[in-house]
């Protein structure tokens, strides 16, 4: 699909299904709950049997196989590798969750962030913070902050952090540019969310009903082998950057690469030795079950699908339906970037599109030169790289780890808000801080 000849019709599927999903659990929560799988094909169908009618069989299914093997396989098969291995690491132990200790968890998760990617650190410390507040009454705002601050800050210092900054890298970003360029804005937020917190999370724990401690016992970790296989995902993923062997070979008309072929096996592989080498007790003891991996799968199909036309516009910039959108980032008259549209706009998109190719399309319409972006125009790619991932905590779509917290929090008898209301609180939370930020790095 070809943007400049799409209307803004092609984008109903995709704004259907986000609506769906952010309507489906407050309107029929029993009805979604078993059918969230078929009203997701429902809405890819809307958007794949108009496109089987309006352009050839070949160009439908070349994009169709595109998407599947080069973003949605890859990010599904990410994913479950990391909640499989982190699945099988058990923290047992005396854990109360007072303020000292969530705020520490929460930091301590931001800081794995850039260092083992922000599916990798929720997924290994949500759990554990989720056992330490099972007796608390107040908790729905511990995983809010969790999803904000290790699921989507924490990755801002490393092209491993986050998706779309892995993305910059393998344009020509240098690796530790990320982490020069951001460190201050990224320490100022982060800083901010957990002073924030700590003052919130002691207002409701005097609130908690007095109750006698649970027994103590010594911290331990069982399934340590687990640790070694998620450094054998990180470096899997970090392979698939640097090693470039220059081999192709092409699934019906769409090029795959070597690299990422044998990246995408190895997550595979280290997941199944996952299962094969922890004891069964140890998931037990997780509480761990495939439901949360499920409906992230089912879901993130359908958006991976019905946003290529929405994304598909943003790329043919001046010339496509979203040729307004593209106009603001630049003055009229000078031709010189808008700073804060670049910021509020990658920002706002990544919140509901899928924040990596959300970098990527305004990389581009940036000039798409890493080595300018880097010298002269480097506030440009500093407040594009930061917008993706920043703003990708607004939604539960924003980011891969959002909606799986969200998922095993829910599993564990959170009470989550939905997705409007979400959005209410990550918004009242962030915005003012994110205008703070665009002031520093500006």
């Amino acid at each position: 699909m070809t943007g400049p000849g799409l209307s803004l019709a092609w984008g109903i599927p995709f704004a259907g299904l986000l609506l769906s999903l952010a309507l489906g659990p407050i309107v029929a929560s029993r009805f979604w709950h078993h059918h969230y799988g078929k009203i997701t094909a429902a809405w890819t169908a809307a958007l794949l049997v108009p496109a089987a009618f309006a352009y050839s069989t070949g160009e439908l299914l070349h994009d169709l196989v595109h998407t599947l093997l080069t973003e949605y396989l890859p990010f599904v098969i990410l994913l479950a590798s990391l909640y499989t291995v982190a699945g099988g690491i058990v923290v047992r132990g005396t854990l109360l969750g007072t303020p000292k200790l969530n705020t520490g968890l929460l930091a301590l998760g931001a800081a794995l962030a850039s260092a083992m990617g922000t599916t990798g650190a929720a997924m290994l410390l949500i759990r554990p913070l989720l056992r330490a507040n099972e007796r608390r009454r107040h908790r729905v705002h511990v995983v809010v902050f969790f999803i904000i601050l290790v699921g989507n800050i924490g990755g801002a210092l490393t092209p491993l952090g986050d998706p779309p900054l892995f993305i910059g890298f393998l344009k020509g970003v240098d690796f530790f540019w990320t982490t020069r360029a951001l460190a201050l804005p990224t320490f100022a937020l982060a800083g901010m969310l957990l002073a924030i917190f700590y003052a919130l999370d002691s207002f409701l724990w005097r609130r908690e009903p007095a109750s006698a401690p649970p027994a103590y016992e010594p911290l331990a970790i069982d399934g340590a082998i687990n640790l070694t296989l998620l450094a054998g995902i990180l470096g899997a993923v970090l392979m698939s950057g640097v090693w470039m062997p220059g081999v192709t070979f092409h699934v019906a008309g769409t090029p795959v690469e070597l690299h990422h072929a044998v990246r995408d096996l190895a997550l595979v592989a280290l997941m199944l030795a996952s299962l094969a080498l922890t004891p069964g007790a140890l998931r037990e003891a997780n509480r761990f079950s495939w439901e949360p991996m499920a409906e992230v799968a089912k879901l993130f199909a359908g958006i991976f699908i019905t946003v290529v036309p929405v994304i598909a516009m943003l790329q043919a910039g001046g010339s496509g339906a979203l040729a307004g959108v593209v106009a603001l980032l630049s003055d009229p008259v000078t031709g010189t970037p808008r700073y804060a549209m670049y910021f509020w706009l990658t920002g706002a998109l990544s919140a509901f599109l899928d924040n990596a190719p959300t970098y990527l399309v305004f990389f581009n319409l940036a000039g798409g030169d890493p080595v300018e972006l880097m010298g002269p125009l480097r506030t440009v790619l500093t407040l594009i790289s930061a917008a993706a991932v920043y703003f990708g905590a607004l939604t539960y779509v924003g980011n891969a780890p959002n909606f799986m917290v969200k998922a095993i929090a829910e599993e564990r008898g959170v009470a989550m808000p939905g997705f409007f209301a979400y959005l209410a609180y990550a918004s009242a939370l962030l915005l003012p801080l994110l205008a703070l930020i665009l002031w520093i790095a500006t």
